[in-house]
């Protein structure tokens, strides 16, 4: 299992599986640097994260919150934010507080150049990988790709079918897979995740002419309106000036082209409720993608991504 998984995804209270149990443990976690999770209680205000860790207190000091804490180059609100939700973080010493007892230094800031060291500088293009959406913006989300270690994932990169926005697709916390779509010379990760939705053929292969589907009204244009049946597929309805973007849509499908990557619709019904079942899935689940061609081979026109 990677023991470098996003924030929230490892056990969130490292005492309760007997990780933690004594002064001897705590001193072998330290020399193994041992990387644990726990929820931060409080930031207290010279901004120390302070974490339970079951038989004792633990504090994450300032400087120890998040590697570029120290240089600026992160801010603090990246440590007062994390009040609530869980950390990673190794601990570094044992000490005693003004009462002779025991409370456990900790880093996060260490776990993090620990995930870095051995495992996202060893990171390919084409690597796929668990993530978690951490953050989101109009132009992409911000995922954790490793210890709180973000990567942005821009929003042309999400699906095939255009968004309006991110949180068309995502909502912050959502675990999904993503592909290392490239790094740069600062060893910085953009992601992508359209490729594992599936080519066109393999979604056009859901649907039959004939039958009515749902959809969502991705665009309204005056030669007719994009309508999304599945993340990776849209097809086109004629214009109607009642229709707006953003509407669940019952449609018939007229007609399915593979030759020009084509499927025509009529809108039978536009502005219900969301449709009890909308597909969304998986269609390549390995470790590792070196190319991914949406387009069919009929097809003159070419889609494709090279990792």
């Amino acid at each position: 299992m990677n023991e470098f998984l996003p924030e929230g995804m490892k056990q969130t209270v490292p005492a309760s599986k007997g990780s933690l149990s004594g002064i001897s443990s705590i001193k072998d976690a330290i020399n193994q640097e041992t990387i644990f999770e726990s929820r931060v209680l409080l930031c207290d205000k010279e901004h120390a994260l302070h974490i339970d860790l079951g038989i004792m207190k633990g504090i994450i000091p300032r400087n120890e919150g998040a590697v570029g804490i120290e240089d600026g180059s992160v801010r603090d609100i990246a440590l007062i934010s994390r009040v609530g939700k869980p950390v990673c973080f190794v601990i570094t010493a044992l000490k005693k507080n003004e009462n002779g007892n025991f409370y456990a230094v900790l880093s996060r800031k260490r776990a993090q150049e620990k995930c870095m060291r051995e495992y996202i500088d060893l990171l390919s293009p084409g690597d796929i990988i668990d993530v978690k959406v951490s953050h989101i913006e109009s132009f992409g989300v911000f995922c954790d790709i490793g210890a709180g270690i973000s990567a942005l994932m821009p929003i042309d990169c999400i699906s095939v079918s255009r968004i309006p926005h991110p949180s068309a697709r995502f909502f912050v916390g959502q675990q999904i897979k993503a592909i290392v779509k490239s790094k740069d010379e600062k060893g910085r990760i953009t992601l992508t995740h359209k490729e594992l939705l599936g080519t066109w053929e393999e979604n056009a292969s859901l649907f039959s002419v004939g039958e009515t589907v749902p959809g969502i009204v991705r665009s309204v244009e005056n030669y007719g309106i994009f309508v999304e049946l599945t993340p990776n597929l849209a097809g086109l309805a004629e214009f109607n000036p009642e229709v707006t973007e953003g509407e669940y849509a019952a449609v018939y499908i007229k007609n399915i082209i593979p030759e020009r990557m084509k499927i025509k619709l009529v809108i039978v019904d536009h502005g219900g409720e969301k449709p009890l079942s909308f597909n969304e899935k998986y269609f390549y689940e390995g470790e590792h993608i070196s190319e991914f061609k949406y387009s069919p081979e009929c097809c003159e026109r070419i889609s494709e991504t090279i990792f």
